[in-house]
C-alpha cells in the first residue's frame, strides 16, 4: 500500500555520524563512489542469494550491472543498480538508523543456508554507513527504489540538514538510484561529472567489483555515407570520411580480481599480467603466493616477489607494496601495517572481508584482526621462501637478502627463521653464498667460533690483516658487506652453539704471541703508544698476524671500523673511540725497529716508522690517512733507501 510523502528525523546517532565522516573519517571525497558502488554491488549480491531459492524474482532482467550516469548540466552524479532494492520499512530501517542496516538480518540467513550448500555472497559493506559518504560531495542526496518482486517504488531525500523525507514514486523494475546533486566546483577540485575522474575513481577503488560497472560513453565515430555510397564518387575521387558522435555503453572496471579464485583456476599468464598490473613492473616476478585463511581470521592473500629490486628500495620515502582491499573495494595501498620493513619487497594484495570500509591508518594499528593477518603474513612469506628452488633463491637473495637480513635486528620473533634463510660468502665460499647451517657444518673440528669481518667491499676484507692467522689455522671467516650486517651481528650472538667473534675486535685465543719476544720489546712498544697517544690507545702484539706487520682492532664491545664509517657517512659523530695498534713482532720491521731504539730511544727517525706503521694499518682496512702527503713522502724515502 503507498504511503504519502512524509518527513522523519534523523536518529541522534546518525547525526553523529554524519558529522564524523563529512568533517573527518573521509580524507579523500571521491571515496564517496567507491561506497556507492560498493552499496550497489551488496545489493546485487542479496538478490542473488535470494534468486537461489525464488529464480522467477529476476524475470527477464538477469544480467547484473551497475551503472554511473554523470549530468555535467544539472550537475547531478547518479549511480544505479539493478539489485535487490528496498521496501519502504527497508528504506526508513537501512537509512534512517545504521545500527539496522538489513546486513545483520541477512548473515543470519547466510548462515542458515551453509548446511544447505547455497551460494553465499560477498557482501561488501553496511548501506547504511557508507553511504553518508555522499553528502561530503552532494548538497541534496535522492534516492529512488523498487524492491525485487513489489510493485511500488519510493523515494528518499535529504539535503543532509538532520532530516529526511519518504513519498511513493515510480521506477520501471527493481533496483535502487543514489541522484548526487553535486556541490558547486571549487578551483582545484575534483569534478565528479567529468568522464576522466570517473574512470580513474573506478579503476582505482573499485576495478575488481565483480559486477560490471558501466557508463554511456559520447565517441566521434568516422562512417563513409549511407548504404548506397561507394568508396568512389562519380568522379573517381574517393568519399571523404564522415564523422558522427554516437553513444555506446562501456564497462569501466576489469573485475579480475584473480585473488578471490581458487589457485586452480587462475593460468601462469595471468598471474604475470596482474603482477604487472599492480606493479607496473614489465618484468616478470620471481615467484609468488596465492592463498586464502578461513576460520577466526579470514581474509585472501596474492603476493608477489619480484625478479629484480627496484631503484628505490633503501628510499626511506618508498612505499610499501602491499594494498588492502575489504570484498574487492580497495582500502588503500602501501599498507605498512600489513607488513614488516624487511619484507618491504613484496608486492601484491590482501582482501580481508571483515575489516570496515572506512578504516583509518590510526585505526590499523591497532585492530587485532590486522595484527593477526601480519603474523600469519610473515610466516607465510617465510615458508614460502624456504621453500624455493636452489636457483630462485639465489637469485632472489642477490636482489633482496640484505633487506631481508634487517629482520633478524627488527623481527626477535622470527629471528631463528630469518637466519636459516640468511647467505654469507666467506674465505672458502669461492664467492658462492653459502648458509649458516652449512657454514658451521664444513668448519673444521679445530675450530669452535664462527669468525665475521664487516667492511664495505668484499675484496678489502677478504684480503684483510686480521684474517691471517685464522687462514693459517685453516678457519673460515664470514665476510660481511652489507651495512644491515652490523646490525645482524647486535641481533644474532650465536648460532647452532656457536658464538660470533668478531675476527678484527679482542684476542684471538688460538693463537698467542711469543711471550719472550712480547717482553723484550715491550719498552720500544711504550715508545711507539707515546708517539702515537693522540691516535691509538694502546699498541701490543697481535694475535690476528702472521705476514703483514700493523692491523688496527678494538676491544671486544668497541665500534667496528666499518661501523664508524657507516655512522660518519649518515651525518652522525661516532663516540671517540681510539683503535689498537696491533704490531707482528714475529715481523723483520719490529725486529730492525727494536735496534733502532736500543741505539737511540729519542730518535726522529722512530716516530716517523710509528706514525708510518698506524697508517700501512689504515690503508690495510681500507681507511683514510690523515696526511697522505707524509705518508708518501716517508714511502718515498724508504724506497729510495733501499735502492741504493
Amino acid at each position: 500500500m503507498e504511503k504519502e510523502k512524509k518527513t522523519f528525523q534523523f536518529k541522534t546517532e546518525v547525526k553523529q555520524f554524519m558529522n564524523l565522516i563529512i568533517n573527518s573519517l573521509y580524507s579523500h571525497p571521491e571515496i564517496f563512489l567507491r561506497e556507492l558502488i560498493s552499496n550497489a554491488s551488496d545489493a546485487i549480491d542479496r538478490l542473488k542469494f535470494k534468486a537461489q531459492t525464488d529464480p522467477e524474482i529476476l524475470g527477464s532482467d538477469t544480467e547484473y550491472k551497475i551503472k554511473i550516469t554523470p549530468d555535467k548540466k544539472n550537475r547531478t552524479l547518479t549511480v544505479s543498480d539493478n539489485g535487490i532494492g528496498m521496501t519502504y520499512d527497508e528504506i526508513i530501517d537501512n537509512i534512517g538508523t545504521i545500527a539496522r542496516s538489513g546486513t545483520a538480518a541477512f548473515l543470519e540467513a547466510v548462515e542458515k543456508s551453509k548446511n544447505q550448500g547455497a551460494l553465499v555472497p560477498e557482501l561488501i559493506g553496511q548501506f547504511g554507513v557508507g553511504f553518508y559518504s555522499a553528502f561530503i560531495v552532494a548538497e541534496k542526496v535522492t534516492v529512488v527504489t523498487r524492491a525485487a518482486g513489489q510493485d511500488n517504488a519510493y523515494r528518499w531525500e535529504s539535503t543532509g540538514d538532520g532530516s529526511y523525507t519518504v513519498e511513493p514514486a515510480q521506477r520501471r523494475s527493481r533496483g535502487t538510484d543514489v541522484i548526487l546533486t553535486l556541490k558547486p566546483v571549487q578551483p582545484d577540485d575534483q569534478d565528479f561529472t567529468e568522464e576522466w575522474t570517473i574512470r580513474h575513481i573506478i579503476k582505482t577503488h573499485s576495478d575488481f567489483v565483480s559486477y560490471p560497472i558501466v557508463m554511456d560513453v559520447e565517441r566521434e565515430e568516422a562512417e563513409v555515407g549511407g548504404k548506397e555510397s561507394k568508396l568512389l564518387d562519380k568522379d573517381g575521387k574517393p568519399v571523404a570520411a564522415q564523422k558522427k558522435r554516437v553513444v555506446r555503453e562501456e564497462t569501466l572496471n576489469s573485475m579480475k580480481a584473480i585473488w578471490a579464485k581458487d589457485k586452480k583456476e587462475v593460468s601462469e599468464e595471468e598471474y604475470k599480467d596482474f603482477y604487472t598490473h599492480i606493479s607496473h613492473d614489465w618484468n616478470p616476478p620471481l615467484s609468488h603466493l596465492h592463498f586464502k585463511m578461513e576460520g577466526v581470521t579470514e581474509y585472501s592473500a596474492l603476493l608477489y616477489i619480484p625478479s629484480t629490486a627496484p631503484f628505490d628500495l633503501f628510499f626511506p620515502e618508498r612505499k610499501h607494496g602491499i594494498a588492502l582491499y575489504c570484498r574487492r573495494i580497495f582500502i588503500m595501498d602501501d599498507c605498512k601495517e600489513l607488513i614488516p620493513e624487511y619484507l618491504r619487497f613484496i608486492k601484491g594484495v590482501v582482501d580481508a572481508p571483515d575489516l570496515n570500509l572506512n578504516i583509518s591508518r590510526e585505526i590499523l594499528q591497532q585492530d587485532a584482526l590486522v595484527r593477526n593477518i601480519r603474523k600469519n603474513l610473515v610466516l607465510k612469506i617465510i615458508d614460502h621462501l624456504e621453500h624455493l628452488a636452489p636457483q630462485e633463491y639465489e637469485k632472489f637473495y642477490n636482489e633482496f637478502g640484505a633487506v631481508l637480513k634487517e629482520g633478524i635486528h627488527s623481527d626477535p620473533v622470527n629471528r631463528e627463521k630469518l637466519a636459516e634463510l640468511c647467505r654469507f660468502k666467506t674465505t672458502k665460499s669461492e664467492g658462492k653464498w653459502v648458509s649458516l647451517k652449512d657454514y658451521v657444518a664444513n668448519l673444521p673440528s679445530e675450530q669452535k667460533e664462527i669468525y665475521y669481518i664487516t667492511g664495505d667491499t668484499l675484496s678489502t676484507i677478504a684480503n684483510s690483516p686480521h684474517l691471517e692467522t685464522l687462514r693459517d689455522k685453516g678457519f673460515d671467516v664470514l665476510l660481511m658487506t652489507d651495512p644491515v650486517d652490523e646490525f645482524v651481528i647486535q641481533a644474532l650472538r650465536e648460532y647452532g652453539g656457536k658464538k660470533l667473534v668478531s675476527a678484527e675486535k679482542g684476542e684471538l685465543d688460538i693463537q698467542k704471541p711469543d711471550a719472550d719476544k712480547k717482553k723484550a720489546y715491550s719498552a720500544l712498544f711504550e715508545k711507539i703508544t707515546a708517539h702515537l697517544q693522540d691516535r691509538v690507545k694502546e699498541v701490543k702484539p697481535s694475535s690476528h698476524l702472521k705476514e703483514s706487520v700493523a692491523c688496527l682492532s678494538g676491544d671486544t664491545y668497541d665500534l667496528s671500523a666499518y661501523m664508524e664509517k657507516l655512522l660518519k657517512a649518515s651525518g652522525q659523530k661516532p663516540p671517540r673511540n681510539k683503535r689498537i695498534l696491533e704490531l707482528n713482532i714475529a715481523h723483520p720491521v719490529i725486529e730492525k725497529m727494536q735496534k733502532i731504539f736500543e741505539k737511540d730511544n729519542d730518535t726522529e727517525e722512530l716516530k716517523a716508522y710509528s706514525e708510518l706503521l698506524f697508517d700501512l694499518a689504515l690503508v690495510a682496512e681500507g681507511g683514510k690517512i690523515e696526511n697522505p702527503a707524509r705518508f708518501s713522502k716517508t714511502v718515498g724515502e724508504l724506497m729510495a733507501r733501499a735502492m741504493a
